[in-house]
């Protein structure tokens, strides 16, 4: 008899000591939309065309064969042939077989839009060695989640390969980078896009399992110059898919394919009116027949440290 109010009010302490918490992470993430509005306001380019026409013309003189007027670095690729990248970003460290040394040389090899950013650039290094992820409040030092929860800038890196299975959305703090070079991918391709217009342009998709591009809240995709290549099973042809919406709204989002091969079954279902798209927004995107020549040394990096990836 004297358990039963006992226990009754046990569970509204523990009630009420939940909602506090409610309140107290509602705050916190409150501040941090904030404090990412100020850091998406700084990095703010109003000249977005000089962007995309910087990137082309890093990515033309990839494809010439030349970076900042000389000869790309010769090495070893994990083809044991000459270390040729195809893209600007490649070119700026994958050459080099002293990278480890350098891991945040990386964060000055950005292009595009996301140029200005830094990342984790000028931080400490963080170790990830634990691939748990059990405790969302307090997450346990060495695992990825407690890496991300961090204030200020750090590098983050991981131990060995693993596999780690999130038990919730992970939100990652402002100025980390997840520097993920010596460890291995995903279930589903990219982008998995949202809002916004996206360009995709010249990639290789092979053997994605779910989906090869994705997206949600009506975004606008170009996907121009791509080579699909479709798994073996029947169920995974498609390379779209559109969530959380049903037909009737999807069908009005603008996505498009431009000269994309498409190989053993691959196929993109179109949407949206056929509007005209202006190339001023686009980089110079070459034939999906192309792709297998552009990506060659594209792909999951085997590095080594001491050389080449």
């Amino acid at each position: 008899m004297v358990a039963i109010p006992t226990l009754y009010a046990n569970v509204l302490e523990q009630e009420d000591y939940w909602k506090q918490r409610s309140s107290e992470f509602d705050a916190y993430w409150q501040e941090k939309a904030k404090e990412a509005e100020k850091a998406n306001l700084a990095a703010y380019d109003d000249k977005p065309y000089e962007v995309v026409g910087n990137l082309s013309e890093s990515v033309e003189r990839i494809l010439l064969g030349k970076q900042d007027g000389r000869r790309l670095l010769k090495g070893k690729s994990k083809l044991n042939g000459p270390c040729e990248a195809t893209n600007p970003i490649d070119a700026c460290w994958r050459c080099d077989p002293n990278w480890a040394n350098y891991r945040q040389k990386l964060a000055d090899c950005v292009q595009g839009f996301g140029r200005k950013t830094v990342g984790g650039k000028g931080g400490p290094y963080y170790v990830v060695t634990d691939p748990s992820d059990s405790d969302l409040v307090n997450p346990k030092v060495g695992t990825l989640r407690h890496a991300v929860t961090r204030t200020g800038p750090l590098w983050i890196i991981f131990a060995r390969s693993m596999v780690i299975r999130l038990t919730q959305e992970l939100i990652v703090a402002s100025h980390k980078t997840i520097d993920g070079r010596g460890a291995t991918g995903l279930i589903q391709r990219m982008p998995r896009c949202r809002w916004g217009f996206v360009h995709v342009v010249n990639n290789d998709y092979t053997h994605w399992i779910m989906y090869a591009i994705g997206g949600s809240k009506s975004p606008t995709i170009i996907s121009e110059g791509n080579r699909f290549i479709a798994p073996d099973n029947i169920h995974a042809k498609e390379v779209t898919k559109r969530e959380y919406s049903p037909e009737g709204v999807w069908k009005n989002w603008q996505w498009r394919s431009i000269n994309d091969l498409f190989m053993n079954g691959a196929y993109f279902r179109e949407s949206g009116i056929q509007l005209p798209v202006s190339t001023r927004d686009m980089l110079k995107g070459k034939p999906g027949t192309d792709v297998s020549r552009l990506t060659r040394y594209a792909g999951n990096l085997k590095c080594i440290v001491g050389r080449p990836c």
